[in-house]
């Protein structure tokens, strides 16, 4: 019997059978983590980043004309005055000023954001899913990629929020700011915005993980089912206490990327501590908080708009990666 099975076993059809084919498209579906490719992180965040500022640009635009102060016509924190000025001088479509630069700006930015986020906390956390640091490190390179990409519509779409601004739209602004200023306009205000973004990514990212992890293990029996309140909930901690800790480098940035225009101050060297010494001099330390609920309002829902948005699309690809993965095998 034993010289029987022995020639059978070696013409199996289980030796014919070539078994690295049947495990390729698990290899190739998942280059990045969580089974998604690089492009796909780009896709969901740039629809992340143009859904969130769309949906919350009038408050932003409040926030920037209480930011701007002296001469400019807003020059109370009062959210209420501020309402009442752009509705003065524009009207309704005065909250929606700029929104142009910001959908061109946006996109490709949060592209950026997102996807440099992933690759970074995949390669320093190792798979820890508690290493703070490493989220909160992968949120600054995020930040600094995402903001060279960002400021120069955000400069732009800062100078068209202001009212009274004398850009008929955002060629229009693009244009005269090229020829009355020229291209290191467009980036005075990097070094600032990166400086504020990145203590705002690190504490932003850090409480999001931190708030969803802590918010599934509440429930984690239903956490597949309220993945969405999750995300925005946990969204919406993280970017209400990372704009209350950044508030008084995004006046900085505002002071910077709105100077000469509607009246705003126009600063000779542009730095850091120029702006901080004017605003602190003119009208003290509680200048630094101009804008403060507005940025406040803006970000809690914002993020939790965004996070929710994200995550939705990710999982949208993940589940389209398994599709096209049954449907090869």
């Amino acid at each position: 019997m034993a010289t029987d099975a022995s020639p059978k076993f070696k013409k199996s059809d289980l030796i014919a059978v070539p078994q690295p084919p049947d495990y390729q498209p698990e290899i190739t579906v998942s280059p990045e983590h969580d089974g998604l490719h690089f492009w796909q992180f780009m896709i969901a965040g740039s629809i992340a980043g143009v859904v969130e500022h769309m949906a919350m640009f009038p408050v932003d635009t409040i926030k920037t004309q209480m930011q701007a102060m002296v001469s400019c016509p807003v020059k109370s924190a009062s959210v209420k005055q501020a309402v009442q000025s752009i509705l003065k001088s524009d009207g309704p479509i005065g909250f929606y000023r700029g929104i142009g630069a910001m959908g061109l700006g946006a996109g490709p930015a949060h592209a950026v954001y997102f996807s440099v986020y992933e690759f970074c906390k995949k390669r320093f956390s190792r798979g820890n899913p508690n290493n703070h640091v490493a989220h909160a490190v992968s949120g600054v390179f995020a930040t600094i990629a995402s903001d060279a990409v960002f400021t120069p519509m955000d400069m732009v779409k800062q100078r068209l929020q202001l009212s009274s601004s004398p850009y008929m739209g955002v060629w229009d602004c693009v244009k005269r700011v090229l020829r009355e200023e020229g291209i290191r306009a467009f980036y005075a205000s990097y070094r600032t915005t990166v400086l504020m973004n990145a203590p705002f990514t690190a504490v932003h990212f850090a409480t999001y993980e931190a708030a969803k992890r802590g918010l599934m293990e509440v429930s984690p029996e239903s956490v597949s089912d309220e993945r969405l309140v999750v995300h925005a909930t946990a969204g919406a901690v993280a970017g209400a206490l990372a704009a209350a800790v950044t508030t008084p480098l995004d006046v900085v940035k505002t002071q910077l990327q709105c100077q000469g225009v509607c009246g705003c101050d126009r600063y000779v060297n542009g730095s850091i501590r120029d702006v901080t010494r004017t605003i602190v001099k003119r009208d003290g330390y509680v200048g630094l908080m101009r804008g403060w609920m507005p940025r406040m309002l803006f970000h809690a829902p914002a993020a939790a708009i965004c996070w929710s948005t994200y995550e939705a699309g990710k999982s949208f690809f993940q589940d389209l990666n398994t599709s096209s993965n049954d449907n090869v095998t």
